[in-house]
């Protein structure tokens, strides 16, 4: 026996048998839903808040950016230079990341059959890629001041600029990761990181600008090789959550948390195969579970429904689960999946 249940299919359904006090608590004060058009609402406005992040994170971060500019051209200083640059690039990926949210907000259609969420990730990708090209200019700036020393003109006005870096950096950075966090969005927490990091190089500006009021040349360029080496930093640990998002990399905390949900759901004998997938900032889930093989089909179904329900309290941004019913093997008795033994399984 087999019962196949999608959450996401079924506006309504029935939760069969009299759940325990614990469950019953749980469902009253854990906030979900089971409307369709609710989850819809849910996802937009996950979508809403991460667009506001970057609208609000572009104009800081690019009125920082130009008004660091304006110093860098009387001043002639690399790290100054390094700094803005990186301002500006962060403040542009406002950019794939706002397209990417609104991708994200399309219906799923009969080609993309899981929606658009996935286009996030291309985004960070993007801005991995816009990270590691800052990097490589404030090198290779830095590298030529190096080669060429000159004196920084108006100190006090780098060092201002650089207190300003820092503080529309930092600010920018909590923001991004405090709704990238909420909303289960990699690539904002990514961004937020970035500029998070960011904020700490326009402050070695300021070590930049000591030097060179002390008559060191080389603390200018040489502080904008420490800010060369503080994106590459950031970029290793953006990557690293980028691609394992790519490859549909999750928590295993998450996963420990889903099935010891499922296991608590009366029925359900055994969990099978358990699987996780981010699309965009959201989750789906499939699971297997093993039932009582003189069940009905109703009331493996009504197991089905109750264990999907369990994972959407248990698993926080899960807004779809796909659960298979499997009938508890019997001695004697031929696997009813050896039908598809022939065929390649991952």
């Amino acid at each position: 026996m087999s019962d196949h249940h999608d959450h996401g299919r079924h506006e309504h359904h029935h939760h069969p048998g009299a759940p325990g006090p614990r469950h019953r608590l749980a469902h009253l004060l854990t906030p979900h839903s089971h409307e369709s058009a609710d989850k819809l609402d849910a996802a937009l406005e996950s979508s809403a808040r991460g667009m506001r992040a970057l609208w609000v994170s572009l104009g800081v971060l690019g009125a920082t950016a130009l008004a660091q500019a304006a110093v860098v051209a009387v001043s002639g200083s690399v790290a100054l230079l390094g700094d803005t640059v990186h301002n500006a690039a962060d403040a542009l990926t406002a950019v794939p990341l706002g397209i990417a949210f609104l991708l994200g907000r399309r219906a799923a259609t009969r080609r993309f059959t899981y929606g658009y969420g996935r286009a996030e990730d291309l985004a960070g990708l993007v801005i991995v890629l816009t990270v590691a090209a800052s990097a490589a200019f404030a090198a290779w700036t830095s590298v030529g001041r190096l080669l060429d020393p000159r004196p920084v003109a108006q100190v006090p006005a780098v060092a201002v600029a650089a207190v300003l870096g820092f503080a529309g950096n930092e600010w920018v950075a909590r923001y991004r990761i405090r709704v990238g966090r909420e909303i289960g969005s990699a690539a904002l927490v990514a961004d937020g990181l970035h500029a998070h990091t960011d904020g700490f190089t326009s402050l070695a500006v300021l070590v930049g600008a000591g030097g060179s009021a002390l008559g060191w040349h080389l603390a200018d360029p040489v502080v904008g090789l420490a800010i060369t080496a503080a994106i590459a930093l950031v970029l290793r640990d953006a990557a690293r959550e980028v691609f394992r998002r790519v490859l549909d990399a999750v928590d295993p905390a998450l996963v420990d948390r889903a099935e010891r949900a499922v296991r608590e759901v009366p029925g359900v004998r055994e969990v099978g195969e358990l699987r996780l997938r981010w699309i965009g900032h959201r989750l789906r889930a499939e699971v297997a579970v093993v039932v009582d093989g003189e069940a009905t089909v109703r009331q493996a179904h009504a197991i089905a429904v109750e264990a999907e329900h369990a994972l959407l309290h248990a698993v926080p941004r899960l807004t779809a689960a796909l659960v298979h019913a499997d009938p508890a093997p019997v001695p004697g008795e031929a696997d009813p999946h050896q039908a598809l033994a022939h065929h390649p399984t991952a």
